[in-house]
């Protein structure tokens, strides 16, 4: 079983006799996703770290994007309450790397490929976004490689 869904479930208990609601909310919704995924066709009853990981990112990436809406409503309320819930997602992520420390490991990726062209973006994309799983966004990752190829 996954270290993460441990902790989550460890940490509900904590987060309720601390009576704190939002972070209990949060990781009650960030359970239920898990289970959902351990129970899921060809899973196996398991859950991998890994799989965990991309599950959190997912829920960051659209509680950031319906607080954007939110705001944009003029609900600012529901916009706090959102990132609120955000803010708890990703105690679990792992450290996003910097613009710089993105660019060093793409660049030792293109000297590991000997990529050397637009052509080897995809061998050059494939490598980056396994090794930087959880630490960069895809679209980040892109950027830098289109600018270092181009």
């Amino acid at each position: 079983m996954s270290t993460l869904f441990d902790q989550i479930s460890s940490d509900i208990r904590t987060a309720m006799k601390a009576r704190d609601k939002v972070r209990t909310e949060a990781l009650r919704n960030i359970k239920k996703y898990f289970i959902e995924a351990k129970t899921a066709p060809g899973a196996g009853d398991t859950l991998e770290d890994e799989t965990a990981l991309k599950i959190l990112q997912k829920l960051a990436k659209q509680g950031e994007d319906s607080a954007a809406t939110y705001a944009k409503a003029g609900r600012q309320d529901l916009a706090d309450a959102e990132l609120a819930q955000v803010a708890v997602i990703k105690d679990y992520l792992p450290k996003p790397l910097s613009e710089e420390e993105i660019e060093a490991q793409i660049k030792e990726i293109i000297a590991q490929t000997g990529a050397t062209d637009m052509k080897q973006m995809g061998q050059v994309m494939g490598m980056a976004t396994k090794q930087m799983a959880g630490k960069a966004d895809g679209k980040t990752i892109s950027t830098i490689v289109r600018k270092l190829l181009a």
